[in-house]
């Protein structure tokens, strides 16, 4: 029988040991999903110039993952309304975990990490209420559920972290039940909001657009550096309606809603795919993948717009942007426009993750 003295010696010595850094996965910036010419889906690491430094397989098509802050650990997730969310071992490609949606749930294709990397926060729909929830899982256990708070309205789709505790929820207000398909339910009603979500206290702040634009649905978030939202929508309504697609907001503020000139603004049909702040957190992008353009805004507004086909993938980089088209493109996006850094043979799904 081992004596206690042993047990706690072996104790010691494996929590002196190396841990598993992102390093140990080829030093990935970004994670992004895609679907091979074959019709297999994958998920990809890739570097700051835009190289591929691992691909690990997925059952289905991907939409987002979750990437832990220090471990080389991404959590791949169906798209919505899948039921499935694999967690996995970037270095070796090893399917560690696969988390289900609990019964009558599906997934939205997002999830974040809070607490270090101990708690894994997933939006999820409650198929027979309608209402939005936030799934709490626990990586010390294996990734067990151990809980679930209100995500503050209808139809959650990304979250982001703003401290250890704290995220920001984009709930698109749109009614969905997977029996008929992606039918969007509710769009006279619909009341799309950012909530600002404390895991003990649930909801601690909602903010709502006007009347006449609630049909706006918030789809996606980027965060700056001093903690300030912005988010992408996707307009339900006539799509040379021409408005707005992004906001920005600080907590305790109302939103700012900006535009690009009524001619460019038409051209982005309704339909912004994803957003993000540049590297140094002082202009912010958001994407068409439908109209096939980069808007790029600044301190004063609308600064420029830059044509792409199916582009959509954006996130920060040292210098400007990253961003990924369905074509298996991989651009920078600076001030000498889009310059293509690397092309593929996977056809890149919507969004660009960053890894640490």
């Amino acid at each position: 029988m081992t004596s206690r003295r042993r047990f706690l010696t072996s104790l010691l010595a494996a929590s002196a040991l190396p841990r598993p850094v992102w390093a140990d996965a080829g030093a990935p910036a970004y994670l992004a999903a895609a679907r091979a010419p074959d019709g297999s889906f994958a998920l990809f690491g890739l570097s700051a110039e835009g190289q591929a430094v691992f691909r690990a397989p997925l059952p289905g098509r991907g939409h987002a993952a979750a990437a832990h802050p220090v471990a080389p650990e991404a959590v791949a997730f169906a798209r919505r309304p899948g039921t499935f969310a694999l967690v996995i071992d970037c270095a070796s490609g090893r399917v560690l975990h696969r988390l289900q949606s609990p019964e009558g749930r599906h997934f939205y294709g997002h999830g974040a990490f809070l607490e270090g990397g101990e708690v894994l926060c997933t939006t999820e729909n409650d198929i027979a209420t309608g209402k939005g929830r936030i799934g709490v899982w626990s990586r010390a256990e294996g990734y067990a559920r151990i809980g679930e708070i209100a995500s503050g309205g209808i139809g959650p789709h990304e979250l982001r972290p703003l401290d250890a505790r704290t995220l920001v929820v984009a709930n698109g207000g749109i009614r969905t039940d997977p029996a008929r398909g992606r039918e969007k339910l509710n769009l006279d009603t619909m009341r799309p909001n950012l909530a600002y979500v404390d895991l003990d206290h649930g909801s601690q702040e909602l903010v709502e657009l006007e009347p006449d634009l609630h049909r706006n649905s918030i789809r996606h978030l980027g965060v700056g550096p001093e903690g300030d939202v912005a988010f992408a929508m996707q307009w339900q309504g006539d799509a040379m309606a021409g408005v707005p697609l992004l906001g920005l907001h600080r907590r305790g503020a109302s939103p700012r809603l900006l535009s690009a000139d009524l001619a460019e603004q038409i051209t982005m049909q309704g339909y912004a795919g994803s957003v993000a702040f540049d590297g140094a957190g002082e202009r912010v992008a958001i994407t068409s993948p439908r109209g096939g353009r980069l808007h790029v805004f600044d301190q004063n507004g609308f600064a420029e717009s830059v044509l792409r086909p199916d582009i959509c993938g954006v996130a920060p980089a040292s210098e400007g942007f990253l961003a990924t088209d369905g074509l298996g493109g991989v651009m920078a996006a600076g001030v000498d426009g889009l310059v293509t850094l690397s092309r593929h043979d996977s056809a890149w799904d919507n969004h660009l993750v960053v890894i640490g």
